[in-house]
């Protein structure tokens, strides 16, 4: 799917971009337990535009290392802006799925200079706030018999990290999206697991905010309607 796979080293892990297309760069960035796998469906329609697409695997997912310092979303926008300064990107629309626009967030409060536009699919503020009770609560005792499993497993360990990303706050809060200037499309399905109210309210808190939702889709709503999806992604994107 991809031209190029890049492993740079980022710290203490190498990290899994996949590269493909020239022009304006466009960085995907996944879910939780994802990959740069869920982009299938809208990086080949990028590149078809002209658009540079880079696919980063998250610290921990995919083809990337775990590294031995734990997770965090204050590690992965480290991580991407590593990434693109090794790639020779200085700037990109950044576009991210639920933990990936989390991470969208966090880097575009941290790297602003380096942010374009903002496309933000399924990202939360408060996890006990923003994401619905039957999504959230089967997870906490997850990842408590993770964490203790992982005192003797490595593999639990990572499996652990990963989870706990879900339950605790990432750091970006709701006073936090004034102070992103970059224009941002918040994109949900509408049976998505994040509450209508809260993606509203992200939408309405940043200064360029703007609210779509697909209706007949879920969380997941890039994959299972991706030329809904994608029409509304490259509008934004091309400012029509």
């Amino acid at each position: 799917m991809y031209e190029k796979k890049h492993l740079i080293t980022c710290g203490d892990a190498r990290i899994c971009c996949f590269e493909s297309g020239a022009g304006q760069p466009v960085v995907l960035l996944h879910g939780n337990g994802e990959s740069s796998a869920y982009w299938a469906n809208q990086a080949p329609v990028l590149v078809r535009l002209g658009f540079r697409v880079l696919a980063m695997d998250s610290r921990g997912h995919g083809e990337s290392e775990h590294g031995g310092s734990g997770l965090s979303f204050d590690l992965f926008a480290d991580d991407l802006r590593a990434v693109m300064d090794a790639l020779g990107v200085p700037k990109a629309h950044i576009v991210g799925f639920s933990d990936g626009g989390n991470l969208a967030l966090k880097f575009a409060l941290k790297y602003p200079a380096s942010v374009e536009k903002l496309v933000l699919n399924g990202a939360n503020i408060e996890m006990l706030r923003g994401v619905k009770p039957y999504t959230q609560l089967p997870l906490y005792p997850v990842v408590g018999m993770l964490a203790l499993a992982g005192k003797r497993s490595e593999a639990a360990r990572r499996k652990h990290d990963v989870l706990a990303l879900m339950t605790r706050s990432y750091g970006v809060g709701w006073d936090d999206l004034h102070r992103i200037s970059a224009p941002t499309l918040v994109v949900v399905g509408e049976h998505d697991m994040i509450r209508d109210a809260h993606s509203r309210r992200i939408a309405d808190e940043l200064p360029h905010g703007s609210y779509l939702c697909l209706g007949g889709t879920s969380h997941f709503c890039a994959a299972e309607a991706p030329a809904r999806f994608n029409r509304a992604l490259v509008r934004f994107l091309l400012g029509q």
